[in-house]
């Protein structure tokens, strides 16, 4: 299947005609993964009403479209940057409906990831005018949502190219990004007295991450692999989901021990993920 399709004979060729559908999906992935670690920025240094509770505008300059200070910078920058993303979002979805040449699956998951963007957008502004812990906490789950709807599909696109090697490459990724998670977590307290802003900053980074690779060895690992060895393979992106839910919770000592029971299993099947892909590779 190709997605290459060009139009020589136009004068203004668009831009999937000249970087091709799957650099564009990649672009809007990436752009997508910026606004929810700009977002978890914003509320790790507390910034979510530092624009005054206005949304869309801030507290500066005409029409109180620009930020006053920093702390209304990071949520001003986050605003900036998930506009772009949202336009991303629609232009990918619309490209995928236009190109006949483009999997329907593909498809179906951008033009899911299109409608639930104006919902993303609405709970970000009840984030400003209202800003309760509930309204947060989907706030940022439809943002996870949103991310790995177009991470499966930036896959699907690229993945007639995708190898065992990247397969292995995944999971060596995720055994060295899982303990990075933890050591950044709440539940480590070694010199650690607080749950700093950086801190949260980086160990969300990490967390998509994981996800990335979770997902990237088991999508190709089922394409190339076959029987009971696909297994571990499948299990690591749920596993995921569970350390990212628990690991938001761990600042609750109650839950640390969920984090790390859901940690080590992840670690496991990485590590079981990396055994077979090396012995059937």
């Amino acid at each position: 299947m190709s997605y290459d399709n060009h139009t020589p004979d136009s004068r203004v060729r668009s831009l999937i005609d000249r970087f091709s559908y799957p650099h564009l999906l990649t672009a809007t992935l990436t752009l997508v993964a910026a606004t929810i670690l700009l977002g978890v920025a914003a509320k790790a240094t507390g910034s979510g009403l530092a624009c005054q509770a206005n949304w869309p505008q801030c507290d500066a300059g005409p029409y109180n479209l620009f930020p006053a200070n920093l702390p209304s910078f990071y949520e001003w920058f986050h605003r900036f940057v998930a506009m772009f993303a949202g336009f991303a979002i629609i232009g990918s979805a619309l490209a995928a409906w236009r190109l006949p040449d483009v999997d329907r699956r593909v498809t179906g998951l951008v033009v899911l990831g299109m409608v639930l963007t104006p919902v993303q957008v609405a709970l970000g502004r009840e984030t400003v005018t209202q800003y309760t812990m509930d309204i947060l906490s989907l706030h940022f789950w439809t943002a996870v949502t949103i991310f790995t709807l177009f991470l499966v599909a930036t896959v699907l696109v690229w993945i007639s190219r995708l190898t065992t090697t990247h397969v292995t490459g995944a999971l060596a990724l995720g055994i060295v990004a899982l303990p990075a998670h933890v050591i950044l977590s709440p539940v480590v307290d070694a010199g650690i007295k607080t749950y700093s802003p950086t801190m949260q900053l980086i160990q969300y980074a990490v967390t998509l991450t994981l996800l990335g690779a979770a997902i990237v060895a088991a999508m190709v690992g089922r394409r190339r692999f076959t029987g009971r060895s696909v297994t571990p393979l499948l299990v690591g992106p749920p596993l995921v989901v569970s350390v990212l839910f628990f690991g938001r919770q761990a600042v609750n000592p109650a839950l640390e021990m969920p984090y790390l029971v859901a940690a080590a299993a992840l670690l496991v099947t990485f590590v079981a993920g990396m055994a077979v892909t090396r012995r059937q590779g």
